[in-house]
């Protein structure tokens, strides 16, 4: 019974405040004071939260500052529903900055920090009835007034695009201030577009009607605010080229288009195609500091000035938000990933223009080929013969050798540029390309014609792809050919020389050669350098003797019975072992050279016919230091060969070098014996008798050689052992001069071997090398950029060529298939290289504009990189939260004439600036848009308010003020008026 009880209680309390709770105020008895009320109970929360509590709860921060937010609710009345913004700053300023560009609209018209709007939710946003706006800025009024708060308070009326307002604000118990601003959209009064008459409509708001203001002398204070823009370039573009007839479209980047210039005509990607000026032009900010005016006179005289006349200048560029795509070398490279993703269904080239390929109808649909003109124009200019040879480090990163492509002025490299833009980079156009191609390549083969861009001297160089290593060899090949065929013409009819032709040391004058002999200057860093003949003067004597030739006799004891041919030279003071006869160096062969993939030939015919040689002749051949065999190890340093098996393949590969060598040796010495060739190729394994060293030249004293001859020593264990290698190639070696021996390389074998490999090259091998050319050569034009000072981007150039390896790197296993995971590795390097290529435009066209004055470009660059790296992970397509760029950069005055100079003189066909209503101009530029305040104060303890103010008001308050903005075609007027109540 108890608990009944109890809870019977509890039923009746609960009763009793639900009545309680049903009491009706009749204080808000009506929908107008409710809605006071609702608006009061709103702005309590926002005064109790304080702006951090209202971030926490929502608040929306604005886009045009980083300081101003906003909060906002909804409320209705009758069966409106109204929205009531609040807009607060985070960081309390002390003073108001009057053109600070991060105000908002309203702060900048009437002079307010924190303030108030509220509009009706409608599709204008604006309250049209002025009445139902009137009643709704009391409501509010009277609400702020409730909660003791001195917030402004705002209603839009009248047409949205008249950006009228009207406003209230209670300053206490004494003053409030009333705002109202409206809009002139058009036939603006001629007296309101200059100064003068925007002068006096200022005081007519406070002085008397009746009045000459021109007469009379008001005190007011002025400031003004002038915005000029450069014209933009493309329009400016425009009018210099309007002039130029049209011509004929082409789809060649080499053609000419017409004598129109453009901004990028002398930057390194303009032969290829012409990019937007992401720097579409330059806004100027001029401003004149707040100064005190009496007249209407001294304002005629302020807008006939100069711009240079004012305080302040603030630069502002207008760089393009790259909204979309565009064309670059970014775009056509993703073109030609797709052409290599179907490059996979096809054996050869031919496959995809052949009418017998059963899927050639679908190819052919939707892939288009160039006309034969353009072929043509597109092979005259690959094949272009300049007067020199081009710079092949041109452009070159220090990191492109890292990609395995082909240098970026090579033949190949070009090849893959003019693809790009080949029918717009398909498979079929880049197909015909490619077997025109190598069809010109074998007319210059069989007409022996030098063959245009390609290095026909050195070795090759195996860190480019293997088709440029094909072509370095061909052009050689034609090149020996070429000697061959003019040395077999030269030579008919000659003969042998006669004994008479000896000279007294019984060297040989080779007058079928026309080779000098050197003198005592042969002691020279002459290591495998090439001569007329494609010979090579040996460097053994060179890198180990170091004696000069008068250092002993000058005439032998014992002539020659032989004539001596191709002899470059003595060897230092060294005498043979079986005559008293000086020791003579040869011209040598120089070494074959060969590929990457001959390397691997030779590498697997060693792997198939194992130890056929032994290991001891590899380490005489490693002894010799004429630099012949340091390419064919370099190949395989980064593969797992075993080191027995690679020496076997080096003596395997050298025994055809050997043999030459020593023919050429015997023919320069007749008299020589196998010792002497040791000594000579490989003082090493010479040892002397007495045990001394030869020391670092390997040649004994010149006492001692007088008086001990024949030098007294011995080969080597490894030499002398039964059965030795060497000595048999001696024994069978003639003596034959290099002039006259057997090329170690077969011009005419290897160069149809290179056609064939040309012509028979699977259409996915050759996609997967012009991959990686087609990215270092392009990444290589856009490297020889001028840009100036600006770090960022080249330190954004160097990661691009270290992911551009890294990506890149598994197109050289030779593995790939349509669907590997690489093909969407290269799709994501194509974005990062369009972002970097836009970057580098933008910093082009800076450095350009800004030659004289640096600081400009760094300042304006760097902002923009800033505002610009985080969409560096995403493609120009995707969406992006701000998309604007802006910067503000304050001038410095010796950089003012500068950028004045940017503001070119309107020319006459630009009629939109015929008529000239503004004054202030700049380079005859009027502003694009004027803005001017003007306000007076007032203290009120002598003037109109002094009678009723207390003396806690005994200060300087400002009674007007009114923000002017607007052309020659628009005027814009926002006046605050602040009255004692």
């Amino acid at each position: 019974m108890a608990s009944t009880s109890k809870v019977d209680s509890s039923v009746d309390d609960e009763a009793e405040e639900e009545e309680f709770e049903r009491f009706d105020d009749f204080t808000l008895a009506s929908s107008w004071e409710r809605f006071i009320s609702e608006i009061e109970a709103i702005c309590r929360q926002w005064l109790a939260d304080g702006s951090k509590n209202l971030l926490e709860k929502g608040a929306i921060q604005l886009d045009s500052s980083k300081n101003l937010y906003k909060a906002k609710s909804e409320l209705k009345y009758f069966m409106k529903s109204y929205c009531m913004e609040y807009y607060f700053e985070i960081k309390k300023s002390g003073e108001f900055t009057v053109w600070d560009c991060t105000l908002h609209d309203l702060q900048l018209c009437f002079g307010v920090k924190e303030f108030l709007v509220i509009a009706p939710q409608s599709a204008s946003g604006v309250v049209l009835d002025a009445p139902e706006a009137s009643k709704l800025l009391s409501a509010v009024a009277i609400a702020l007034s409730n909660c003791s708060s001195l917030w402004p308070a705002f209603v839009p009326v009248h047409d949205p695009s008249r950006d009228a307002f009207i406003g209230i604000q209670n300053m206490g118990t004494i003053f409030t201030r009333r705002f109202e601003a409206d809009r002139i959209c058009s036939q603006v009064p001629v007296k309101l577009m200059h100064l003068e008459g925007l002068y006096e409509l200022f005081v007519s708001k406070f002085a008397y009607s009746t009045l000459d203001f021109s007469m009379h002398v008001f005190k007011v204070r002025f400031t003004m605010k002038l915005t000029y823009k450069t014209l933009p370039y493309d329009d400016d573009d425009d009018t210099r080229g309007e002039d130029v007839e049209n011509t004929e479209p082409t789809d060649f980047p080499g053609g000419e288009s017409g004598n129109r210039t453009q901004w990028d005509d002398d930057c390194p990607w303009s032969e290829w195609y012409s990019a937007e000026d992401l720097v579409k032009g330059f806004g100027l900010v001029v401003i004149w500091s707040e100064k005190k005016v009496e007249g209407s006179f001294e304002m005629a005289e302020i807008e006939n000035s100069s711009p240079h006349e004012a305080e302040k200048w603030i630069l502002f560029p207008n760089i393009d938000s790259w909204k979309g795509n565009r064309i670059g070398f970014a775009s056509q490279l993703l073109l030609l990933i797709d052409a290599f993703k179907m490059s996979f269904e096809a054996q050869f080239m031919e496959d995809f223009v052949s009418v017998e390929n059963p899927g050639s109808d679908n190819l052919k649909s939707s892939m288009v080929i160039p006309s034969p003109t353009i072929i043509d124009r597109v092979l005259k200019d690959l094949f272009h013969e300049g007067v020199q040879l081009p710079d092949f480090a041109k452009g070159q990163h220090r990191s492109s050798r890292s990609i395995k492509g082909a240098p970026l002025e090579s033949l190949f490299a070009q090849f893959c540029l003019h693809s790009l833009w080949f029918g717009n980079c398909n498979i079929r156009a880049i197909a015909v390309l490619w077997i025109e191609f190598v069809r010109e390549i074998r007319w210059y083969w069989e007409e022996s014609q030098p063959l245009p861009k390609m290095p026909v001297n050195g070795s090759i160089d195996l860190s480019t792809c293997l088709i440029n290593q094909k072509l370095q060899m061909l052009a050689i090949c034609i090149e020996k050919m070429r000697e061959l065929n003019e040395e077999f013409q030269d030579c008919i009819g000659s003969n042998d020389p006669s004994p008479a032709d000896i000279k007294e040391d019984g060297q040989a004058v080779d007058g079928s050669n026309n080779l000098r002999i050197p003198d005592e200057n042969f002691d020279r860093n002459c290591d495998s350098q090439l001569t007329a003949d494609g010979l090579r003067e040996s460097g053994n004597a060179v890198q180990r003797y170091t004696m000069k030739p008068q250092d002993v006799a000058s005439v032998d004891k014992k002539p020659s019975d032989f004539v001596r041919r191709g002899s470059v030279g003595k060897v230092g003071s060294m005498m043979l072992l079986k005559s008293y006869q000086s020791m003579h160096a040869p011209f040598t062969q120089d070494a074959p050279l060969m590929t990457e993939d001959m390397h691997e030939e030779r590498l697997h015919a060693v792997e198939a016919f194992g130890n056929s040689f032994l290991r001891w002749s590899f380490k005489g051949i490693l002894s010799n230091s004429n630099g012949k065999f340091v390419t064919c190890l370099a190949v395989y340093a980064d593969k797992a060969v075993p080191t027995i098996l690679l020496q076997e393949f080096s003596a395997q590969l050298e025994r055809d070098i050997l043999l030459s060598d020593m023919s050429a040796f015997k023919a320069a010495n007749p008299d020589a014996v196998f010792e002497d060739f040791i000594r000579w190729h490989s003082p090493g394994d010479w040892l002397n008798d007495d045990g001394k060293e030869n020391g670092p030249s390997g040649i004994p004293a010149v006492e001692d050689l007088k008086e001990n001859w024949p030098p007294r020593g011995r080969l080597s264990q490894r030499m002398s052992e039964h059965g030795n290698l060497w000595r048999k190639i001696w024994n069978e070696a003639p003596a034959v001069q290099a002039s006259e021996q057997k090329p170690l390389l077969d011009p005419n074998r290897e160069g149809e071997k290179i056609l064939h490999y040309l012509e028979t090259l699977r259409p996915n091998d050759l996609l997967e090398q012009m991959v990686c050319t087609a990215f270092r050569a392009s990444a290589d034009t856009l490297n020889q950029t001028n840009f100036g000072a600006l770090k960022q981007m080249a330190m954004k150039m160097d990661q691009l060529y270290i992911t551009m390896s890294s990506v890149l790197k598994p197109l050289q296993a030779n593995n790939l298939s349509g669907d590997s995971e690489t093909i969407e590795d290269l799709r994501r390097l194509c974005v990062v290289f369009e972002h970097v290529e836009k970057l580098l435009t933008v910093a082009a066209s800076l450095h350009r504009k800004f030659l004289q004055a640096p600081r400009i470009s760094e300042a304006i660059f760097s902002d923009f990189y800033d505002f610009y790296l985080p969409k560096m992970g995403r493609g120009s397509g995707q969406e992006d939260v701000q998309m604007e760029f802006d910067m503000k950069l304050q001038l410095r005055n010796h950089e003012r004439q500068l950028v004045s100079n940017m503001f070119m003189p309107p020319t006459a066909n630009q009629s939109w600036r015929k008529v000239l209503s503004m004054g202030n101009l700049l380079n005859g530029h009027e502003p694009i848009l004027r803005e001017i305040i003007f306000s007076s104060s007032d203290h009120v303890n002598g003037g109109h308010y002094a009678p009723s103010t207390p003396r806690a008001y005994q200060q300087e308050i400002e009674t007007y003020r009114m923000y002017i903005c607007g052309t020659s075609n628009d005027l814009r007027v926002a006046l605050s008026v602040t009255s004692c109540d």
